[in-house]
């Protein structure tokens, strides 16, 4: 016997046929066909449930499971199984091999509330003075007087059995309570009945046309009953479930009808409760009768007698006040959190962080968000954070563990979305050396709310060994108000799931709210319930900045001075020489310098690669990148440019002196008032830079001098330029330029 073989053996004995519905108990059957077993194993397991098992009904519907596209197989058993409470032995080395969801079902001792090894039985007294008249008046309170009752005091008989016929659904409850308080036999109400068969009641109302579940008027009540029990366990534990029970009757027989208030909106919502209702009674012991589900069901009406003894109220009105009072106390009592730890117990052996995923920023199997407005890219930042995990690159200047990556494209159309990934790769003049560390899943079109999503990405990641899951965008799947701190707690809620069942981080983006948001906080800024920003564990902000016209021309000088150095390198390799660098900081200096070492062709050329960068730097935008950190300090904003397809951090500084937040008169203000200052304090890191160079009596170069600073070698140009103590030097041959103070 192998070891599906086994498991499926194992759930078949747990599982008693006769507490099945007809659909689960036809399902198994599949099930058990699709896996391989014989016909023999159905019938022998369906022999447990004698009342229903009839001979020869198994073979004749094994003869017409052919299978089809989507087989039902071995996961079916499973999950009719774990509804119903149960758990694989601990020993099992159970994998999930089938459709089955990760993580979808309770452990076996969730939700149970009774400790059957403690419980003792609740006696049934026969009431002192049965009067009939009183019990169905009293049971008849459970429904508006204008709303019609179907009940059956008339019966046929089949096989030794009495069954009940339609009866009757055209008076009213009011309408009946006004009939009996005027009679003293209820016979002259409801007619002469069977008193070997009793009479039945259907506890929810209906319109008068008819007995089906299509003629329900209020999905109101449920039944709950029992019959392969001892009557006082069956008592006991609807008493300890503290089920909401409006009416407690004893049927005369073997069992208590328990009438549940259920209070569904629709039929939907009724046969959710109920499943959930019959669920949780199963899982404590109780072994309720799976056909009473339907909402016309009939039940035991009391103040008739049934073969020799006396149908009756035993209770009314206990347990609960309601179905979502009862459920909420279910799920409280029982629930998974864990037990309070003592600190001391744990200072000397404290347990191991879980790694970084992105150094000082995130941490593996924590979450981060990222939000900013539109257009400032923040999917190609989603994307450059997959190629850098997958490559082990920087993001944001920030070190990257290198690992298998999933980005969950929500958007995009399938091409548009992988051709953003090569794009992507292009731009970075970096090989792609490890692809196979990226999977994407296209979603656009398939999109479902996150909290379906979740167990069905649980189920294709298991065993993927992804550090990291990107979600692009959550707006796409967002389930609820994403104004409501309820319903986006428990929307993010998903987000842990995932996390906790694969041990990945789970990286999302979203947009921010409308309005300025240069004067908010970064966490803020997101739009929808402050949950949003708050539930993960690093928060990454985007805000765009305003360019002034002094940094745009700024930029246009840096493009042409590049552009003009990349050319002399290339076609004038000793310009050095000739041209000093100061002379290339403006357009129009560089052209003229160029001028002389170039011929007109060339530079036309020149001019025209000039115009096409210039052009796309025209197009650029210009962001400040700032977080919120649950694990680490939050780090120095970092301020970027946005040149499509991806983000540069700018290393001019030019971009550090913008303010988002700022009015037009403040802007306006600063941009007039602190200009010397800004000049002074450059000057001021320069003299301290070179000083402090100066002390090795070498010659000091430009990229010493960018070292020393931590800036770019054109910002070094940019500071040397407007700063009158010092000049720069062409050394002899091939030597760098050297930076040197004036004379005094």
């Amino acid at each position: 016997m192998n070891d599906t073989t086994e498991f499926i053996t194992q759930m078949l004995e747990y599982l008693d046929p006769a507490i099945l519905s007809y659909e689960e108990w036809y399902k198994i059957g599949m099930s058990l066909k699709q896996e391989g077993f014989s016909v023999n194993v159905w019938d022998e397991w369906s022999k447990r449930d004698a009342k229903r098992y009839h001979s020869g009904e198994c073979i004749s519907k094994w003869s017409t499971f052919n299978g089809n596209a989507k087989p039902v197989t071995g996961g079916t058993i499973y999950d009719i199984a774990s509804s119903y409470g149960f758990k694989p032995a601990e020993s099992q080395g159970y994998a999930l091999d089938w459709n089955s969801t990760i993580g979808a079902h309770e452990k076996s001792d969730d939700l149970v509330v009774i400790n059957r090894n403690w419980l003792e039985g609740k006696e049934i007294k026969e009431p002192e003075n049965w009067n009939p008249k009183e019990e169905i008046i009293r049971y008849l309170s459970i429904f508006d007087s204008t709303e019609n009752v179907g009940y059956v005091t008339e019966v046929w008989e089949k096989d030794g059995k009495f069954m009940p016929t339609s009866g009757s659904y055209d008076r009213t409850a009011g309408q009946l309570i006004q009939e009996l308080s005027k009679v003293t036999d209820i016979c002259d109400v409801f007619g002469d009945y069977n008193k070997a068969a009793g009479a039945w009641i259907r506890f929810n109302p209906l319109d008068g046309k008819g007995v089906k579940n299509d003629n329900v008027t209020d999905f109101r009540y449920a039944l709950v009953e029992s019959d392969n029990m001892e009557l006082e366990e069956q008592h006991a534990i609807i008493h300890e479930l503290e089920l909401p029970v409006a009416m407690l009757v004893y049927s005369g027989g073997k069992s208590i009808h328990a009438i549940v208030k259920i209070d569904a909106g629709s039929y939907d919502e009724y046969r959710k409760r109920v499943d959930y209702l019959y669920r949780i009674c199963q899982k404590n012991g109780l072994k309720v009768d799976a056909q009473n589900r339907n909402p016309s069901r009939l039940s035991r009406m009391p103040g008739f007698e049934r073969g020799g003894k006396k149908q009756f109220i035993i209770d009314s009105n206990i347990g609960k006040s309601s179905f979502t009072e009862w459920q909420e106390w279910i799920e409280s009592v029982n629930d998974d959190l864990p037990d309070p730890e003592s600190l001391c117990d744990v200072w000397d052996n404290m347990p191991e962080l879980s790694p970084c995923l992105i150094d000082g920023v995130l941490r593996q199997g924590h979450k981060m968000l990222i939000a900013g407005p539109s257009k400032a890219g923040k999917s190609f930042a989603l994307i450059e954070l997959s190629i850098s995990i997958a490559e082990g690159f920087d993001w944001f200047g920030k070190a990257c563990a290198k690992g298998r990556v999933l980005y969950i494209n929500l958007e995009l159309d399938r091409a548009s979305c992988l051709h953003r990934f090569r794009d992507v790769y292009t731009a970075l003049h970096k090989e792609p050396r490890n692809i196979s560390n990226i999977d994407i899943w296209n979603l656009r079109g398939s999109t479902i709310p996150m909290d379906k999503l979740a167990p069905k990405l649980i189920r294709r990641a298991h065993k993927k060994d992804y550090i990291a899951v990107i979600i692009d965008p959550i707006y796409k799947v967002i389930t609820g108000d994403e104004n409501s701190a309820e319903q986006m707690s428990y929307f993010c809620n998903q987000f842990d799931k995932i996390c906790t069942e694969l041990g990945t981080a789970v990286i999302y983006c979203h947009h921010h709210s409308k309005g300025l948001q240069g004067s908010k906080k970064s966490v803020d800024r997101a739009s929808g319930s402050g949950v949003f920003a708050r539930d993960p564990d690093a928060l990454i902000d985007l805000t765009e900045l305003e360019l002034t016209d002094s940094i745009r021309e700024s930029e246009n000088n840096r493009i042409v001075e590049e552009a003009a150095v990349n050319w002399l390198n290339r076609y004038s390799p000793s310009w050095e020489d000739k041209i000093l660098r100061d002379d290339l900081y403006s357009e129009k200096k560089a052209f003229e310098a160029c001028k002389n070492l170039f011929s007109p062709e060339l530079c036309a050329d020149m001019a025209a690669y000039v115009k096409e960068l210039k052009a796309k730097a025209a197009a650029r935008t210009a962001w400040r990148i700032e977080s919120t950190l649950r694990e680490f300090p939050k780090f120095e904003p970092i301020n970027v440019w946005f040149d499509y397809p991806l983000h540069v951090i700018d290393e001019t500084g030019k971009l550090g002196d913008i303010d988002p937040g700022a009015e037009p008169w403040q802007k306006a203000i600063k941009a007039r008032v602190p200009k010397e200052m800004k000049k002074e304090k450059r000057n001021n890191k320069f003299e301290i830079a070179y000083s402090s160079l100066e002390l090795s009596g070498e010659p000091i170069t430009v990229e010493a001098m960018a070292n020393e600073m931590g800036v770019a070698k054109n910002t070094v140009w940019r500071y040397l330029k407007e700063n009158d103590g010092f000049v720069s030097q062409r050394s002899i041959g091939n030597q760098p330029t050297i930076i040197v103070r004036k004379s005094n």
